[in-house]
């Protein structure tokens, strides 16, 4: 449907750039946001340096990890040693409040509009920011929840007092064996509910939150739309970028919008309804916010 062409609208500044944005927003009946790691990353929760640093530092001593993302796939030799990794991560990650202001400034901005958020973030941040629930759709699964490894059945699991003891409890970069979970059902260890190959859990929450996204869709499929994309990388651009392109492109009246620190482009059929930002997002959210 797309060409290869990208473009980038450099003859503007990112202040005209801004304004733009702030127009589509105040006149779309609707929003449709897409979050991708970049939000969080601008809310605090970066895997990588002093945080990383402060967080793990005795397992890059002994393995060398480089940075969060990295250790969610080290060989460690023991349940033990995997789960007081994953304990810390899931606590930091998905039980600890972002350190930054950019998930309740983004709900400042749709506060009383009619809006959606389709994410593939798995931290949880859209709800402990205090976004309605019925209106977020997590694809990619929820450091929260655990599922059976192998898997046997299609249910998730809650975890989140089990890691609290196991992030309390461990020495040594290893948990009491007496914590690590295993199904339920089959005796398998658990895993994390995470879409990393084909045994990804999709359960029934996760059924009813793509509904609920469909249904979203269909019924501001026409009218005034703005397709708000937030730090969406190109690893999965499946999943949120390009489906945003088609929507656009297929609804005259909407307007594609993408705030990205690193990369911010259009497809040159949508050039001309659509706002690219290469910028912090959590400054552009602060500048949308303010009162002209």
């Amino acid at each position: 449907m797309f060409s290869r062409i990208l473009t980038r609208k450099s003859t503007e500044s990112c202040s005209e750039k801004i304004e733009r944005l702030r127009a589509a927003a105040a006149g779309a009946e609707a929003l449709v946001i897409g979050a991708g790691a970049g939000l969080s990353a601008a809310a605090g929760l970066t895997y990588s340096g002093e945080r990383f640093q402060r967080n793990f530092g005795d397992f890059i001593e002994k393995y060398g990890i480089r940075d969060m993302y990295s250790g969610g796939f080290y060989p460690f030799q023991t349940p033990e040693e995997y789960w007081a990794w994953w304990s810390r991560h899931i606590m930091i990650n998905r039980y600890e409040r972002a350190p930054g202001p950019a998930y309740d400034r983004l709900l400042e901005l749709v506060s009383g509009r009619e809006y959606f958020v389709l994410t593939t973030n798995v931290d949880h941040q859209f709800q402990m920011a205090g976004f309605d629930k019925k209106r977020l759709f997590y694809t990619q699964g929820d450091y929260g929840l655990w599922q059976c490894s192998k898997p046997c059945h299609r249910e998730t699991y809650d975890n989140e007092n089990t890691v609290r003891r196991m992030a309390a409890e461990q020495r040594e970069m290893k948990v009491p064996s007496k914590l690590i979970p295993s199904c339920p059902k089959c005796g398998r260890p658990m895993t994390m509910n995470l879409r990393a190959d084909g045994k990804f859990v999709q359960d029934e929450g996760w059924y009813e939150a793509a509904e609920r996204y469909k249904n979203f869709l269909r019924k501001h499929g026409r009218g005034r739309l703005l397709y708000l994309e937030l730090g969406v990388g190109w690893n999965t651009p499946a999943i949120i970028k390009y489906p945003f392109w088609k929507y656009t492109h297929e609804n005259p009246d909407a307007v594609y919008a993408c705030i990205n620190l690193e990369r911010a482009a259009e497809p040159v059929e949508i050039a001309e309804r659509s706002v690219c930002i290469s910028a912090d997002i959590g400054g552009v959210i602060d500048k949308l916010l303010e009162e002209e």
